[in-house]
């Protein structure tokens, strides 16, 4: 089966997990902070926080910029359950703002009407999670003015952006939110098996960020109550979590920020290949927008062909293509129903569901697989 993603793991990778396996450090070593520094820098961000996944990173994210019970977070439907469970974990409650038609993000003139609509009822959000869906970045300079002018907080979701560009600038540089999230789970840009990280500007948030990760146990002599009692002295200031990565994994992350760039350019390489090849079928292709360079972490065809997106599916997994779809809509879950949500509510999100179809790309794609998919997906459209 082809896979729709794949990581590429080299010699190099291997040897730098290797050698923190015969170091002195498994967990809670210099890898770690090697791994933060180099994302940090690769994003021209001054703080980097790294965790155990993304889920771990979002939920310290919305605990850090204090959403808690009586709050509410907003979100995309279009995207992985977390981006909503994050806020679900803080007592929080969700709703969400439909994507637009054309980049499958969260649509600044549906967020428009849905915050004068909240405010005009008093139910504003305090949290906003935009998602870069597949890579590309949202218009973030229009939701952070529409988000500063209601005094709400906005954390990127940036999960699937890692090497991708927005007005010139790296996705994760935090120009307009409060911090941004990267996952690291293998299909991603780039991998450490599992991981995330949390990137902000702000310093307060930086070092909460620190003690949440790890039990909200601080060594920080200012973040201490009292004196401490020797150098052997820590403090529990709040309630934290184990969300710690280890070294092994951040030792792998960093080997991989070595060829981001690579990664990246055969991802775009790809994409150009699919745009060539598929541009005269009954499909819509993604689009790639003028105020960013997508990271392609997805190539996502809608499929316009009458016999619909479900025979076609099965017809690529029949033939060994391990296609995919991103995303049900959240607020389609049972869970998300049993909150009030139904379908319609966010019929945008929900017709692009319908259609759509990731098809495998990674960098280490090869020729007779692209062609294998190109092939199969033509015959299947003719099909319809």
């Amino acid at each position: 089966m082809i896979p729709y993603g794949r990581q590429s793991i080299s010699e190099a990778d291997i040897e730098a997990v290797v050698a923190t396996l015969r170091s002195d450090w498994l967990t809670q070593g210099p890898a770690i902070a090697r791994f933060e520094s180099t994302v940090a820098a690769y994003c021209s961000v001054r703080y980097a926080v790294a965790v155990s996944n993304a889920t771990a990173a979002l939920h310290l994210a919305c605990l850090a910029l204090g959403l808690g019970p009586g709050k509410r977070l907003w979100t995309s439907p279009n995207t992985f359950v977390a981006s909503a469970n994050c806020g679900r974990y803080c007592g929080a409650d969700i709703d969400f703002v439909d994507i637009d038609p054309v980049s499958y993000n969260l649509s600044t003139t549906a967020l428009q009407a849905k915050l004068t609509q909240a405010e005009a009822a008093g139910t504003l959000p305090n949290v906003l999670v935009p998602v870069h869906f597949a890579g590309q970045s949202c218009d973030m300079q229009a939701i952070a003015a529409l988000a500063k002018r209601h005094g709400i907080a906005i954390i990127e979701d940036a999960s699937h952006a890692i090497g991708g560009r927005y007005q010139g600038k790296p996705v994760g540089c935090c120009e307009f939110s409060d911090c941004a999230v990267f996952s690291f789970h293998p299909v991603k840009i780039v991998t450490s098996g599992e991981g995330g990280m949390i990137l902000t500007n702000r310093e307060d948030l930086y070092r909460q960020l620190l003690r949440l990760r790890s039990h909200g146990i601080t060594r920080e002599l200012d973040e201490m109550h009292g004196e401490p009692d020797g150098a052997w002295y820590y403090q529990q200031i709040e309630l934290g979590f184990n969300y710690r990565m280890t070294d092994l994994q951040a030792a792998l992350g960093a080997s991989q920020m070595t060829r981001i760039d690579e990664f990246v350019a055969q991802r775009r390489e790809w994409v150009t290949a699919y745009r060539a090849a598929l541009a005269d079928l009954l499909l819509q292709l993604p689009d790639a927008s003028v105020d960013g360079e997508s990271a392609w972490h997805l190539f996502v065809v809608q499929v316009l062909a009458t016999r619909g997106r479900k025979v076609v599916f099965d017809a690529l997994r029949q033939a060994g293509i391990g296609v995919n779809v991103h995303y049900i809509p959240v607020h389609l879950q049972p869970y998300y129903r049993q909150l009030g949500f139904k379908a319609g509510d966010f019929p945008v999100a929900e017709a692009y569901y319908q259609r759509a179809i990731s098809l495998p790309m990674f960098p280490t794609l090869d020729r007779q697989d692209f062609r294998h998919v190109v092939d199969n997906l033509t015959e299947a459209l003719k099909e319809g």
